[in-house]
């Protein structure tokens, strides 16, 4: 299976420009999934709740789910990226999934991070697996069972878990990050649950408001073992396609005697 990050610099409220340069950095490489960075269409440093309220689109009807819609259709693959959803008079700092058929899942983060607490809404939605297919060397279609987490949940063990327990092979990560331990964070994510993941992350600086945010680069695809696969750059744009065998993450067997999950202790665990 192939798999894609695409790290880029998004404009501040330039949805159409956001948009097309994401889809651009995809249009030269082949890929079955791809992951976009969170909020990838608006940029990130909102300033107010009707800021918020005026770039956030309805799923799957805005006009960004449907250009990923047509894009996932023309190249047959899957593509998880993160924008801002509107839901009645709620504004969810949501990513969303679709695939060749059309729109298939979106899920709103649920450990929102410093202002996007006053901006959006914590999700209301459950951690989920979606199952997507893709191309078999020896012919056919084979499935990968995905979720999707945003940003900051990687500081909440139990959002890799959760996806973990409920068979993610993959975990797709946008991702807008400041704060510089989740790249080596995703390792231990990786490891402690055996599974693949796709950390899509952005460059560039936000000053709006009284403070400027760098963000860190370093997208990143992470294996089931703990290796990093690839790492962007902190500064610079980047696109990355990556061979993986989603069948890797579905052995939790860390020996003969131990396996990851059905070792817990959970009626231990308060």
């Amino acid at each position: 299976m192939k798999v894609g990050i695409v790290q880029i610099d998004s404009a501040f409220g330039e949805i159409q420009k956001n948009v097309e340069k994401a889809l651009s950095h995809m249009a030269s490489h082949a890929a079955d999934l791809w992951v976009l960075p969170e909020l990838f269409n608006t940029g990130y440093q909102f300033i107010s709740k009707e800021e918020a309220a005026k770039l956030a689109e309805a799923v799957p009807e805005g006009p960004t789910t449907q250009a990923l819609i047509r894009e996932a259709k023309r190249a047959k693959t899957h593509i998880v990226a993160g924008i801002a959803e509107r839901s009645g008079r709620k504004i969810y700092n949501a990513s969303v999934l679709v695939g060749p058929k059309g729109f298939i899942a979106v899920y709103r983060k649920l450990h929102l991070f410093y202002e996007e607490k006053r901006w959006f809404t914590p999700g209301n939605l459950p951690f989920k697996i979606e199952n997507i297919s893709y191309p078999s060397p020896k012919g056919g279609r084979m499935t990968a069972r995905i979720g999707m987490m945003i940003c900051f949940d990687w500081i909440f063990p139990e959002s890799a878990r959760s996806l973990a327990l409920l068979g993610a092979d993959i975990l797709c990560h946008p991702s807008n990050l400041v704060l510089t331990h989740c790249p080596d964070a995703m390792v231990t994510r990786c490891l402690e649950n055996r599974v693949f993941a796709l950390t899509a992350n952005r460059v560039g600086t936000e000053t709006r408001g009284k403070e400027k945010l760098t963000y860190i680069g370093k997208s990143q695809i992470t294996s089931p073992r703990g290796q990093v696969l690839y790492r962007a750059a902190e500064k610079k744009e980047a696109v990355w396609v990556q061979e993986i065998d989603p069948k890797e993450a579905r052995n939790k067997q860390i020996n003969a005697y131990n396996n990851l999950l059905t070792d817990r202790k959970t009626r231990f665990y308060r």
